[in-house]
């Protein structure tokens, strides 16, 4: 083993003190913060349906689901990170986006916004461990390149 891998990690408990502060302190922005993120999913899937799903309308869909992928759990909701996550698996190569049923895709989009208005965070609610389930099981049986 060599020398720097025997070295200790020291981590300042001010530190990190600090950024728990910080963190928390922006906490009180995560509804918010949260529910602009879903307005922009909105207008990239009103987008898709008014110009006939095009590449560019679908990548912009994809990419609003990625980034609500990487926020939910950050803004309090594991449940529309998981959501989130399923629209991308669905949607995640061009092959795909051009053949995922539309109505599938616009039901991830409206699971999120349920998740949120309703205040569903996890999947130990059984309404959201129901929705989960479903659309988990939906996006595994369409699967065009397998």
């Amino acid at each position: 083993m060599s020398s720097a891998s025997n070295r200790r990690i020291r981590i300042d408990p001010d530190a990190v003190a600090r950024a728990e502060a910080a963190l928390a302190a922006m906490s009180v922005n995560f509804e918010d913060w949260l529910k602009a993120e879903i307005t922009r999913l909105e207008s990239a899937m009103a987008l898709v349906k008014s110009d006939s799903r095009s590449d560019t309308s679908m990548e912009a869909l994809y990419h609003r689901a990625h980034d609500l992928k990487g926020l939910g759990s950050t803004y309090g909701y594991p449940i529309i990170t998981r959501i989130a996550g399923t629209l991308c698996r669905l949607i995640d190569t061009n092959d795909k986006r051009r053949l995922s049923p539309l109505p599938l895709v616009e039901v991830h989009v409206e699971a999120i916004k349920a998740a949120s208005r309703n205040q569903i965070r996890t999947d130990e609610d059984p309404v959201g461990r129901a929705l989960v389930d479903e659309l988990e099981a939906k996006v595994e049986a369409f699967d065009p390149e397998g």
